[in-house]
């Protein structure tokens, strides 16, 4: 039933009278008498009888298409257990809102058929090789000869009998890859192949995502690929629509309605296409014969869903690929720790290029902050735009090239303090941040908009402001006066710039709304790099290289004049990793650092947050497993605070199932302040 009560979290046996015996299917939507109400619900499954004496009758089949295939619903079981949530919640994800026009709209002369999912499973849908959903051993370690279930094969494995009749994709991008070639043809011949990929500078991902997606559908099989945000989606879709052809593939996001979102799910689900695309949305598509799921960039914290129970689509896909047996790529220029964990488990294989290739496709790399840059330029270390920043610029411009500059803030000048104390503007109402809109703008605050025309100081009691980050915006304004008659645009939230056009000029761009410039970028200038390395965030560091490289990967290689400047000291690890273009040893180094320190994803982690009676009661009633550390509570927002639960990987699915009992005690009480689960949240402090 689709009530989000844990307590309830169980199926529920139901008469079907005759007159919807036809139309009650397994994974239809249906509506039963619960408690007295009408509850909207699912169809799990037919039985010939029930354990129970007396059961009350469906009321209505809301509509005969069974939207909700059986690979679907083990898949939501299992990610509703791993992230101590309920069923109900992970449907509402999974299946988007029925719209009826749509329904109508999409062949059903031939209904779903649903296959069984390929092997690697046992009889209650948990994994048969004995690790966990995610992808890695129950214990945490390699498996003893070094390789992975399912791994990318190598080119020995790979030189057997191909099955007759499949045309063999044209690897193509991949070969600058040694692994890549015959990544494709695992996919192609229906293997498992699991690859954690790091796509070279420059790289067209979107391109060598939609070979391996042909290759797949030259096997046989579907796939299914998820994306950040729009604009990854708007590449992707044009690069499958060049190989594979108009029709052959739908796409899945929240943003293009729910019309147009639930018809493609139809034509998923029908068998209309075998291959779906979308942003995290589509993580849960019912593709048939499904033999490739994929995710692009798995760092973005766009692909962690905000409702309960909070799953991340990298996990979801993983997950899927686990349950099914089929094949997994994750991508991206920079490499994650739970991505790095896959591969020093042997999940899964990296697919690399070699030094050499690197080097040849990487732009010339330079920090601002190392001694020979001070030796020549003392302000380089308090500069925004040190000479030797300002000077690639000029020297891109002057070979008519476009020079792309990222700042980690949008807006004119999020944050001021006072210019005589330094300390911080805050609002007199609400105590929130004060910014200015506008080089004439007045002073308003971030948080509940009031202008703050008569400012003052209460520490000191000046009246003037100074900036303390400077947004977009204004370092376009700034850098126009700078280079005089060149042409400056912005991209932003407000406004995204999907390419820029040949020729001089600049671009100043927040991370991830960086356009393609054609032919790449002359210069790539990466400012205020200490906003994203000295946020208190576990993942600081990852984040700021994950933004470096995604900015850095749009420039033109060193042999072609592309360079890349970064405002940052040379000798802190996210900028060595950046300078050698090596996200593996970064990764690799921060997942060594999270197992000393016992975080994410070296060990599995919960956030329990609400009010601290609550939350007392939560863990109170929680049989948590022995070896469970509990750590806090800590200030959380709004005067709730936080409780933090820790234990060895191999005892996720204990806490998991712990907490969410826990829960489900509570609201058989009907407790009265809500408690929120969250399992590997992506923010812990």
């Amino acid at each position: 039933m689709d009530v989000p009560l844990p307590h309830l979290d169980r199926p529920f046996d139901y008469l079907v009278p005759e007159a919807l015996d036809a139309d009650a299917r397994p994974g239809v939507r249906v509506k039963v008498r619960f408690a007295g109400q009408l509850v909207d619900g699912w169809l799990l499954e037919r039985a010939e009888s029930s354990e129970h004496p007396k059961l009350a009758y469906l009321e209505k089949v809301v509509s005969p298409v069974p939207v909700l295939s059986p690979e679907v619903a083990r898949l939501a079981r299992a990610v509703a257990d791993r992230y101590a949530g309920s069923l109900a919640d992970v449907l509402r994800l999974a299946v988007p809102p029925r719209h009826a026009r749509a329904e109508k709209a999409v062949t059903t002369d031939t209904p779903p058929t649903d296959e069984p999912a390929p092997g690697g499973t046992e009889p209650d849908g948990s994994p048969a090789d004995g690790t966990e959903p995610d992808g890695s051993p129950a214990d945490g370690t390699a498996p003893a000869d070094g390789t992975a279930p399912g791994g990318v094969p190598s080119e020995a494995a790979d030189a057997g009998a191909r099955p007759g009749g499949r045309a063999e994709v044209d690897p193509r991008g991949w070969r600058d890859y040694p692994a890549g070639p015959a990544l494709l043809r695992a996919l192609t011949d229906g293997r498992p192949a699991r690859a954690v990929w790091s796509a070279l500078p420059g790289e067209d991902w979107a391109d060598r995502y939609a070979d391996a997606v042909a290759a797949t559908v030259a096997g046989g099989r579907g796939a299914v690929v998820v994306v950040a945000d729009a604009r990854d989606l708007d590449r992707l879709d044009a690069a499958l629509t060049a190989v594979l052809g108009a029709g052959r593939h739908v796409r899945l996001a929240a943003a293009d309605g729910p019309a147009r979102r639930y018809r493609a799910f139809l034509t998923a689900r029908t068998g209309g296409v075998d291959v779906v695309i979308g942003t995290r949305a589509a993580m849960f598509a019912p593709v048939r014969r499904l033999g490739l799921v994929a995710i692009w960039d798995d760092g973005d914290d766009l692909h962690a869903e905000p409702r309960a129970p909070y799953p991340h689509a990298r996990d979801v896909l993983l997950t899927r690929a686990q349950l099914g047996d089929i094949a997994a790529v994750v991508g991206g220029y920079a490499r994650t720790a739970e991505a790095q964990l896959l591969v020093e488990t042997g999940w899964a294989r990296e697919v690399v290029a070699d030094r050499a290739v690197v080097r040849a496709r990487t732009p010339a790399l330079a920090p601002t902050g190392d001694d020979p840059q001070l030796a020549r330029d003392p302000g380089a270390a308090s500069a925004r735009l040190p000479s030797l920043a300002w000077t690639t610029a000029r020297d891109a411009l002057r070979a008519d090239l476009p020079v792309l500059v990222q700042v980690p803030r949008r807006g004119y000048v999020p944050s001021v303090a006072c210019a005589d104390c330094r300390a911080p503007a805050r609002c007199p109402h609400c105590a929130g941040p004060l910014a200015l809109p506008s080089a004439q703008g007045t002073p308003a605050c971030r948080w509940c908009g009031r202008v703050a025309a008569a400012y003052a100081c209460p520490e000191c009691g000046g009246r003037r402001l100074r900036a303390s980050v400077t947004g977009a915006r204004r370092t376009a304004e700034e850098l126009g006066r700078a280079f005089p008659g060149v042409p400056v645009r912005t991209s932003g939230r407000e406004e995204v710039l999907a390419t820029v056009p040949g020729g001089a000029g600049l671009v100043i761009a927040t991370p991830g709304a960086e356009p393609v410039a054609e032919g790449g970028y002359g210069a790539v200038l990466l400012l205020d790099s200490w906003a994203l390395l000295t946020r208190a965030d576990l993942r600081a560091g990852e984040e700021a290289l994950r933004r470096w490289m995604a900015a850095a990967a749009l420039a033109r290689p060193g042999t072609a004049g592309g360079r890349v400047v970064v405002v940052a000291d040379g000798a802190l690890a996210p900028v060595q990793a950046l300078l050698r273009w090596d996200s593996a040893w970064f990764a690799a180094r921060e997942l060594a650092e999270r197992r000393e320190l016992g975080f994410p994803p070296a060990v599995r982690m919960a956030s329990v947050t609400g009010a601290a009676e609550a939350v007392a009661d939560l863990l109170a009633g929680a049989r948590l497993p022995g070896d469970a550390e509990v750590l806090g509570p800590v200030p959380a927002d709004e005067g709730r605070e936080r409780m933090l639960v820790r234990v060895p990987r191999s005892r996720a699915a204990a806490m998991a199932e712990a907490l969410h009992a826990a829960a489900g005690q509570r609201s058989a009480r009907k407790a009265a302040d809500p408690v929120r689960l969250q399992v590997d949240p992506l923010t812990l402090f």
